[in-house]
């Protein structure tokens, strides 16, 4: 969208905004710093970095209250869980929306008078269109552009290829337990160091983030990020395993999940709302 804007071939818009979690991949800010040097800035586009804190950081910080990721749960008895996914709303929405009450003159607390609002673009191609909602507050209203145009996945990739841009990476967080096989071979195989850092974390939540701990609301059972509930570095990332198939109640739909992962990911707006990702199996009150 901000290549279509850049390029008049939408209108112009005011700001672009990323919401940095504070855990991407070596390759997103890369990518971010090429947008706003290449497309945004001769524009005359400002790209404004807004965050809410660091993720890794938080999770072990024992004195950080932590907005929880979407771990897989093995409980004490054997049943599998998953925590509720609080992350997206925690780093990505909250400074948005944080950012956007500034733009509008009207910072919290100061109330936000009924006619001033801002029109929020979503990146939600028709292949997710049933995900496409109105904002939550009002003085933010969503507008979906590329629904518009009635563009698919498959047209935005050829329309960035044809910018030069094919080598687009994904947002998200470098250890999202919505990551695919396919993506954690990828950190695997490309980037030792990355790969390190999302063992080491996988390792370090076992037990659930460190406030949780510090607080005596310990997890009743072992926290991991990749769905076999197992050691990141132990985990069977080279291929789906039957028990993996056998366990994801959405049977073939979901299969193609499991090796690439979660295809909306944690966009802000186009999210799975943590609804959509149940606590299961009591297991304790790590988050």
């Amino acid at each position: 969208m901000l290549a279509l804007s850049a390029e008049g071939l939408l209108p112009k818009v005011d700001y672009a905004v990323f919401a940095d979690t504070g855990w991407e991949p070596a390759a997103v800010y890369e990518h971010l710093d090429r947008l706003e040097t290449e497309i945004a800035a001769p524009a005359g586009i400002p790209v404004l970095r807004v965050s809410a804190g660091n993720i890794r950081e938080d999770a072990l910080d024992p004195n950080h209250r932590f907005a929880s990721m979407p771990l897989y749960i093995l409980n004490q008895d054997g049943k599998p869980g998953m925590t509720r996914r609080q992350c997206t709303g925690e780093y990505k929405i909250k400074p948005i929306k944080k950012k956007v009450r500034e733009l509008l003159g009207y910072p919290h607390p100061r109330r936000v008078p009924k006619d001033v609002f801002a029109e929020q673009w979503v990146g939600i191609s028709t292949d997710e269109f049933h995900r496409a909602k109105d904002a939550d507050v009002r003085y933010m209203r969503n507008r979906h552009p590329l629904i518009d145009l009635s563009w698919s996945r498959g047209d935005c990739v050829r329309y960035l290829t044809s910018l030069g841009l094919a080598n687009t990476p994904k947002s998200s967080c470098l250890g999202c337990p919505f990551h695919g096989n396919a993506q954690w071979r990828h950190i695997r195989d490309t980037s030792p160091e990355e790969w390190r850092d999302v063992v080491a974390f996988d390792a370090a939540i076992r037990k659930g983030n460190a406030r949780a701990n510090a607080t005596g609301n310990q997890l009743l059972g072992q926290a991991f990020l990749h769905r076999s509930r197992v050691p990141l570095d132990e985990a069977p990332i080279d291929h789906v395993t039957a028990a993996e198939r056998a366990a994801d109640p959405g049977g073939p739909a979901d299969a193609d999940e499991l090796e690439h992962g979660v295809a909306d990911g944690c966009s802000p707006w186009a999210c799975r709302a943590e609804a959509d990702t149940p606590v299961r199996d009591g297991f304790g009150l790590a988050c």
